[in-house]
């Protein structure tokens, strides 16, 4: 039975050739075309499974060139296929620009599920996992990458990035800079022969990884600590404290500030502080 037409965007293995699903190896050799950023690359999957279906080239520097003749093609009731080198497409790479385009002509799109490095890394790292945000390569410019970590320092999420093996030590002492120590794991060549996963602080991890690494490299960062909360009876002591020259309004907003508490709190807080005196 022939695919469906639409444009599919199928998850590769990120390192293990075997972490593929059944249906991306089927829709692979169904599909009229294999769009990849490297046809090279994705020659040796389709090699280890025996798909002969014709590969074409699209990454970013011909994204803008070819994507009219794509669409043009789906629209006529082509099944292509988008693949990047490893794991997810659109995660990192140009893909979403031809997804964009493929929804605003009415074309179907299908994702196939399956691996992508972030979130391996995720599953492994044994970092919070509730909200988690990913903000994929940090920028190459030194300047540049500290104001970005800044910018998400206080993100209340585990953080993840993606970093190149020679800029990986920058990247590091920055995180540190603009994180503090937060405890931090480095994943390496994930289900790769070499994986590796190094949990250690920031400071630890920068020190270790100074003069960079080999390998793709995934950078897991916990969430910002979070304040203890504050006790009652120390409220209580700033308010009586503050009472003493200040109005209880004022003495009750003054509270509220340094405790972040809600201003109606503060001031019901105070006035039973008085009603007691």
């Amino acid at each position: 039975m022939p695919l469906e037409p639409g444009l599919y965007v199928a998850a590769t293995p990120i390192g293990n050739l075997k972490d593929v699903t059944f249906r991306v190896i089927e829709t692979l050799r169904e599909a009229d075309r294999i769009l990849c950023e490297d046809t090279r690359q994705t020659g040796k999957l389709c090699a280890a499974y025996g798909v002969t279906t014709p590969r074409t080239a699209y990454h970013e520097h011909n994204a803008a060139r070819v994507q009219d003749e794509i669409i043009a093609a789906l629209k006529d009731g082509a099944a292509i296929c988008l693949v990047s080198d490893a794991g997810t497409p659109l995660i990192s790479d140009p893909g979403f620009r031809l997804v964009e385009a493929a929804r605003a002509a009415g074309v179907n799109v299908i994702p196939l599920p399956g691996p992508s490095a972030a979130i391996a890394a995720l599953s492994a790292a044994g970092a919070p996992t509730q909200q988690f945000f990913f903000a994929g390569f940090p920028p190459v410019k030194s300047e540049a990458r500290l104001a970005f970590f800044k910018s998400i320092a206080t993100v209340d999420a585990t953080l993840i990035f993606y970093e190149g093996p020679s800029r990986i030590g920058d990247s590091l002492r920055a995180m540190m800079e603009a994180f503090g120590d937060r405890r931090a794991v480095v994943a390496r060549e994930i289900t790769k022969i070499h994986e590796t996963f190094d949990a250690d602080f920031l400071s630890g991890l920068a020190e270790k990884y100074r003069d960079g690494a080999k390998g793709e490299i995934v950078v897991i960062i916990d969430p910002p600590p979070q304040a203890e909360p504050a006790l009652d009876a120390d409220i209580d002591s700033f308010l009586l404290e503050a009472m003493k020259t200040m109005s209880l309004k004022d003495a009750a907003a003054a509270t509220a500030d340094a405790f972040a508490l809600p201003k109606k709190a503060a001031y019901d807080r105070a006035l039973a502080i008085k009603a007691r005196r």
